[in-house]
């Protein structure tokens, strides 16, 4: 299945429609909470929209955690390479969290935070979301435990997260944590349409020029590697949000950052794009 969140309720994506569909839940967040989205299935439908005019949520508007994984494509820790001199992979899934109030919707504007608005910058990157919940998970059987995958773009302020990393603040959610620096979207696809092992193309473009393409069979570490590991640490549960890294190819090394009017674009083979225009921080009283 395809499944959307939408202002009315939950959706199936069937051709270019949503079906927006006769249950109790107001998105997939509370729909994953109450027991997981197989519900949805054979749920009848009670309204039809236009796709291209539905006005969709992300997938799960206000998870319980967002867990971000990091330095995770082997192109990426070349291009790390390439400026820091000797850099080495991390030997096992580096992560962190950030706020469920980064997270905005698959056509909703990032907005340019106030205090540090000069270096904010792009991560197109594969979420899994966690269907069952569980701790200390064993990486062979950890797939059983995500309900589905959707995009994401872990926007960053890099002039924060400098700090951050040179112990200037207290630690890097605050660089990535803004609101609406984690659009995701635009759909949840179902495991049961997912193909293992993972091998699906992301990319990301700006204002239409293509700053990244990879593809998941690229990570250093794995899905299931991350969420056995994730779990030692913290219990996930239904309707969390785990993004598996980004690829090379990010504006801090392209000498570009996002700047007002950029139209960001952020696709996962099968799933769809998420496209989000810059926006500066005083239009968000605006909407």
């Amino acid at each position: 299945m395809r499944l959307v969140s939408h202002s009315e309720g939950i959706g199936r994506i069937e051709g270019d429609e949503v079906a927006l569909l006769d249950l109790p839940y107001r998105d997939l967040g509370a729909c994953l909470a109450a027991g997981g989205v197989e519900s949805c299935r054979d749920a009848t439908v009670r309204k039809r929209l236009p796709l291209g005019e539905a006005r969709l949520l992300a997938p799960v508007p206000r998870p319980p955690k967002v867990i971000c994984v990091g330095i995770n494509y082997h192109d990426h820790v070349e291009e790390l390479r390439s400026v820091l001199g000797a850099f080495e992979a991390p030997k096992e899934p580096v992560f962190f969290f950030v706020p469920s109030s980064a997270v905005t919707g698959p056509n909703d504007p990032i907005y340019m935070p106030e205090i540090a608005p000069g270096q904010v910058d792009h991560e197109c990157e594969l979420a899994v979301v966690i269907g069952r919940g569980g701790r200390d998970l064993d990486a062979s059987t950890a797939w059983r435990h995500v309900a589905g995958i959707t995009m994401a773009n872990d926007v960053s302020a890099r002039d924060v997260q400098a700090k951050a990393m040179g112990g200037q603040i207290f630690e890097l959610s605050h660089a990535k944590g803004f609101d609406s620096f984690k659009p995701m979207g635009p759909c949840l696809v179902t495991m049961d349409e997912v193909e293992l092992p993972l091998d699906l193309e992301i990319s990301c473009s700006v204002s239409g020029t293509e700053y990244q393409r990879a593809r998941t069979s690229a990570l250093v570490f794995d899905v299931p590697t991350c969420l056995a590991l994730i779990s030692r640490y913290v219990s996930l549960e239904p309707g969390d949000v785990v993004l598996t890294g980004s690829p090379a190819g990010v504006g801090f090394f392209q000498g570009r950052f996002l700047v007002e009017g950029d139209v960001v674009e952020v696709s996962g083979e099968g799933i769809g794009t998420l496209r989000n225009v810059v926006e500066p921080a005083a239009k968000r009283g605006e909407r």
